[in-house]
């Protein structure tokens, strides 16, 4: 248990600036849209619906936008078709990336991301290519403040985690998909602060790049396929 990667911090980081611009509720609201439109749009039967709104609910989301995606979901609303895509490949440096999308034009998606990769020097690949590098797991963010990485362990300790990794302003928790929503919650009853709960791609291996222009030219890659509209997230093995 040590500290998070340098990509971790920086996208968390970018996270919040996202936020500030509305660009986080624009990537959720796709996904709530999609979840109300293959399982319906009552939470209580819905779990990946309940996640999402429960994702919502921790950045301040107005009730109203997320109301509104689930309508449009359901067809209660007109609203944009949006279909989901992954893509797998290798950036500069070599480091793996796993990038997913939700989008209305699948050709526009997939263009703007073999640009980006063409560009940097890396190079796109099948599905599966890259992604059993990484594990599906749960992934609980919650606020450093003055909590340390001992008590949070205290805190968990009947829960079913894995890791717990400390960043510059976060602490990583990671934990069997089905334990997510349980951490969350133990952790809030603690009085802990969580920033997001969901599963995310998580690398068995990290990758460390030593020569600085090198690493700042995979993390300015990273960057710039987090930039792209119809990007939802973007994992990698980079450390």
């Amino acid at each position: 248990m040590a500290g998070h990667s340098k990509w971790a911090n920086i996208k968390h980081r970018k996270a919040a600036q996202d936020a500030k611009r509305g660009k986080t509720f624009t990537r959720i609201v796709k996904e709530i849209t999609i979840a109300a439109r293959e399982g319906g749009g009552d939470p209580s039967g819905n779990p990946r619906l309940r996640t999402l709104l429960e994702k919502a609910r921790l950045v301040n989301m107005p009730q109203e936008n997320y109301v509104r995606a689930i309508k449009k979901g359901t067809g209660e609303l007109p609203g944009v078709n949006y279909e989901s895509q992954s893509y797998e490949g290798h950036g500069p440096s070599n480091i793996a990336i796993i990038v997913e999308t939700l989008t209305d034009n699948k050709n526009r998606t997939a263009a703007e991301i073999r640009h980006i990769f063409s560009k940097g020097g890396g190079n796109l690949g099948a599905n599966g290519s890259v992604s059993w590098q990484f594990d599906r797991l749960g992934m609980v963010k919650i606020v450093k403040a003055n909590h340390t990485e001992d008590e949070i362990l205290e805190t968990l300790l009947d829960c079913d985690i894995k890791d717990i990794t400390v960043g510059e302003d976060i602490i990583f928790v990671t934990c069997e998909p089905t334990s997510t929503d349980i951490v969350r919650k133990t952790l809030e009853e603690h009085g802990a602060k969580v920033e997001s709960a969901e599963l995310e791609w998580v690398p068995k291996e990290s990758i460390c790049i030593e020569d600085e222009e090198a690493a700042e030219k995979a993390i300015a890659f990273l960057e710039s396929l987090e930039e792209l509209d119809d990007v939802q997230n973007v994992y990698t093995n980079l450390g």
